[in-house]
Formats: structure tokens, C-alpha cells, sequence
């Protein structure tokens, strides 16, 4: 079963859950419509995992949070971090492919990453700061 996600409730439930798959969809877009049924069996086939959909429509500042640019969108978190997003409707086979690496993630691994790049991220821009020294 899938569940309609909002500004109030999207991130509690990316957060309050290991795994969680979001797609942003409208109603008036073709591809959006052909994933639906995938997705809907997907989340059948995976009752211990979050299947989120947002209305891009209904939900603009959501969207435009998360930089929605092309609808669908399919977003993959786990243990509240983001490890997939990409465009396009997926295939069956695609998605049972994701729904498995993203459940084979070593999260220590990918905690460590995230930390690395903002340590990176932050060394970069202490850098480009104009120095007060003088």
C-alpha cells in the first residue's frame, strides 16, 4: 500500500522509517500513470518498506524542496539518509533491483561517505572564505 505524502508528514517519514521510497507524480502526466501500477506492486510485494507518493501538484513546495525538475521522480532513503533519486519511470525488473541494493546497503559505509563529503563541503567553503587575518 502506498501512502500520499505531505509538506507535514514527509519528513517524519523519511526519518521515522529504515526504508523509504518516494515517488513525485502528477495526474496529468503519461509516464506518472504507467509507473503507478508498478509502483502499487511493488509496495504489495514489500510490506516492510514505505511506498510515499507526492502529489507535485498539490504539494509545489515539497517539489520544488527537493528539486523536482522531471516528473516521476523516485527517491530512495534509508535510516533517514538519501541514497537514489532519479527520473523516469521505472520497469518492474528495475525497481525489485533498487528495492534490493538499497536493502544490500552497508548504511556504516554510506554514513561514512555522507560525513566525508561534508567534511569536504566544509573545507571548500572555509577555503573560498575571505580571510579576516591580517
Amino acid at each position: 500500500m502506498t501512502t500520499t505524502l505531505t509538506a507535514e508528514t514527509f519528513e517524519q517519514t523519511v526519518t521515522g522509517n529504515d526504508i523509504v521510497l518516494v515517488d513525485f507524480w502528477a495526474s496529468w502526466c503519461g509516464p506518472c500513470r504507467m509507473f503507478a501500477p508498478v509502483y502499487e506492486q511493488s509496495s504489495a510485494s514489500n510490506p516492510d518498506i514505505v511506498y510515499g507518493k507526492v502529489d507535485t501538484e498539490a504539494e509545489q513546495s515539497l517539489a520544488a524542496a527537493a528539486n523536482i525538475t522531471s516528473i516521476p521522480t523516485l527517491m530512495a532513503f534509508r535510516e533517514g539518509i538519501l541514497v537514489f533519486s532519479q527520473p523516469g519511470a521505472l520497469p518492474a525488473p528495475a525497481l525489485e533491483q533498487l528495492v534490493s541494493a538499497v536493502r544490500d546497503l552497508d548504511m556504516d559505509d554510506v554514513r561514512r561517505q555522507v560525513e566525508d563529503a561534508q567534511t569536504a563541503q566544509a573545507a571548500q567553503a572555509a577555503q573560498a572564505a575571505p580571510s579576516t587575518q591580517g
